[in-house]
C-alpha cells in the first residue's frame, strides 16, 4: 500500500510539474480559436505570419530572462538595456556607414556596438549581485535607470534616423524556406540555450544553485563565477533582441523597450520556470510568448480599447503567476 501511495504521489508531482506544457498550448488554441470567431482576419496566413514575427521577439526576450530566473533572479533592466542597445547601436551605424560608405561595415559596427553594450551591462548586474550579495531587484533596477538615463542623453529623446537600410533587409526582411529572420534567429537562439542547458556542465549548474546553493558550494560549482555568467547570457540575447527589434522599426528607439520587462518576466513565468529558481527550459518562453501575443493580437483585432487591453493582459499574468506559486507552495509543503 505504502509502494502504490509513493507511485501515485511521484505521478501527481509528475503532472503537476508538467501542467504547463499541458495547459498553455491549450490555451494557446482556445484563445486563437475564440478571436478567429470574433474577428475573422484573426485566422488569415497574414495574421499567422504576423504572429510569429511578434511571438519570436517576446520568446527571446522571455528565454534571456529565464537563465536568471533559474538561478533565482530576474533582470529589471532588460527594457531600458533594449532601448539603450537600439540608441546606440544606430548611432554608430550612422557614424560608420558615413565615415566608411560601406553598409556591410556599418553593419558589423552595429552589431559589435550592441552586443558589448549588452555584455556589458549583464556583467555589472552579474557582478554586483553575485559578487556583492545584492538583491536582484536592487541591483537591476539601478541599471534600468541607468540605461534609461544613457538612452535618453545620447539621443536626445529622439529617435535616430538614417539608418541604413541593410540592417532591416539582414535581419527584418530576409528569410529562408519562407521562415522570416526573426523567427529564425530565435529558433537558432532556442536551439542553443536548449544545448547549454542541458548537455553542458554550466546548465546543470545554473539548476543546481538555483535550487540549492548551498549543495552547489559543497559540490564544488564557482556560484559567483556562474551566477554571473547567467547575467552575461541573459544580457547577450537581450542584445541580439534588441538589434532584431530596431531593424524592424529601421531606426534607433530610445523608448523601444516599452513593457519588455514586466512581459518577458511573466512568459517565463507563465510558461514554467520558476522565481524561487532551479527550475526552466526553452519551453517557458516559448508558450509564455505564444499566450500574451496571442491574447495582444486578438484584442487588438476586436478593437478592445488599449487600457482595457493593459488591465486584461494584467489580470491575466497576475493569475497565471498566483497559480503557479500556490502549485509550488504545494508541492514544497508536501
Amino acid at each position: 500500500m505504502t509502494d502504490t501511495n509513493a507511485s501515485a504521489q511521484m505521478i501527481r508531482t509528475s503532472f503537476t510539474g508538467n501542467l504547463p506544457n499541458v495547459l498553455l498550448p491549450i490555451a494557446i488554441v482556445a484563445l486563437f480559436l475564440f478571436f478567429g470567431a470574433l474577428e475573422p482576419n484573426v485566422r488569415t496566413w497574414g495574421n499567422l505570419s504576423n504572429l510569429a514575427i511578434q511571438a519570436s521577439y517576446l520568446t527571446v526576450f522571455a528565454l534571456a530572462q529565464t537563465f536568471v530566473v533559474i538561478v533565482r533572479g530576474f533582470d529589471l533592466s532588460l527594457g531600458t538595456t533594449v532601448s539603450l542597445i537600439s540608441v546606440a547601436a544606430s548611432m554608430a551605424m550612422v557614424w560608420v556607414g558615413g565615415a566608411t560608405g560601406s553598409d556591410v561595415v556599418a553593419l558589423v559596427a552595429c552589431i559589435a556596438t550592441g552586443i558589448a553594450i549588452g555584455l556589458l551591462v549583464g556583467l555589472v548586474n552579474g557582478f554586483f549581485v553575485a559578487r556583492w550579495q545584492l538583491n536582484p531587484f536592487i541591483v537591476t533596477l539601478a541599471t534600468l535607470n541607468i540605461c534609461m538615463g544613457f538612452a535618453t542623453t545620447i539621443s536626445g529623446g529622439f529617435q535616430i534616423f538614417n539608418v541604413p537600410s541593410i540592417l532591416n533587409d539582414v535581419f527584418y526582411r530576409a528569410s529562408f524556406l519562407g521562415i522570416p529572420a526573426p523567427v529564425i534567429a530565435c529558433i537558432v537562439l532556442l536551439v542553443a540555450a536548449h544545448l547549454v542547458l542541458t548537455r553542458f556542465r554550466l546548465g546543470r549548474a545554473l539548476f543546481l544553485i538555483g535550487s540549492n546553493p548551498r549543495a552547489a558550494v559543497v559540490a564544488g560549482i564557482p556560484v559567483r563565477k556562474y551566477t554571473v555568467l547567467a547575467y552575461v547570457l541573459c544580457s547577450g540575447i537581450v542584445a541580439l533582441g534588441a538589434l532584431l527589434l530596431t531593424a524592424r522599426t529601421g531606426s534607433g528607439e530610445p523608448n523601444l523597450g516599452g513593457n519588455l520587462m514586466l512581459e518577458s518576466i511573466a512568459a517565463a513565468v507563465m510558461g514554467g520556470a520558476s522565481l524561487r529558481g532551479g527550475k526552466g527550459n526553452i519551453a517557458a518562453p516559448i508558450f509564455g510568448a505564444l499566450v500574451i501575443t496571442v491574447l495582444s493580437n486578438g484584442m487588438n483585432l476586436v478593437r478592445i480599447d488599449g487600457y482595457i487591453q493593459q488591465i486584461i493582459l494584467g489580470l491575466v499574468i497576475t493569475a497565471t503567476v498566483a497559480l503557479q506559486a500556490r502549485a509550488e507552495n504545494r508541492r514544497s509543503a508536501k
